[in-house]
């Protein structure tokens, strides 16, 4: 097997929520919304985690632009 790298680390909704210290239901719901990158996996949502820091990267910068 080939050693697991941050790039193409796989999270569960429980590890997304502790990494970016929300509840569990908060990522269900912007998973099920699309408004997060996600994806599913025999009915159990899967995050990767290059994508979850380039969603909040984008976050930030939106957030950034709108405090203008």
């Amino acid at each position: 097997m080939a050693p697991r790298s941050v790039q193409a680390e796989i999270l569960t909704i429980r590890e997304v929520a502790g990494y970016l210290k929300v509840t569990q239901r908060t990522i269900y719901r912007l998973a099920a919304a699309k408004k997060i990158p996600a994806f599913k996996v025999g009915g159990t949502w899967r995050f990767r985690q290059v994508d979850i820091d380039g969603w909040i990267a984008a976050q930030s910068k939106n957030a950034e632009g709108q405090a203008g």
